[in-house]
């Protein structure tokens, strides 16, 4: 299994125990990107961040190095297109939230 494949499976398991079962997919269709507005901060927290660790970001905060690990490969947070598109959504809910 690669390593995108691996931390895929991993957050799906994350956000199961973390209770966020009912939690939009990490690459959620434009359709589905409207059910962000009914996530909580830390949904929509664990959401954005963890497309950052599929594409390998180096996480520095206590918070997101206990919850997705070290993961330090290429691209290195880079993120496609799509998946810009996705962050750029999530935060604008964090903003209409007030999230921190």
């Amino acid at each position: 299994m690669n390593r995108p494949a691996r931390i895929r499976g991993m957050v799906w398991r994350g956000m199961l125990a973390l209770g966020m079962a009912g939690a939009v997919p990490v690459f959620a269709p434009a359709a589905q990107a409207q059910a962000l507005g009914e996530l909580s901060c830390r949904a929509l927290w664990y959401q954005r961040n963890a497309v950052y660790a599929e594409r390998g970001y180096c996480f520095k905060t206590a918070d997101a190095v206990a919850t997705f690990g070290e993961r330090c490969f290429p691209p290195y947070g880079q993120l496609t297109p799509s998946q810009q598109r996705f962050v750029d959504e999530v935060k604008m809910w964090e903003a209409r939230k007030g999230c921190r």
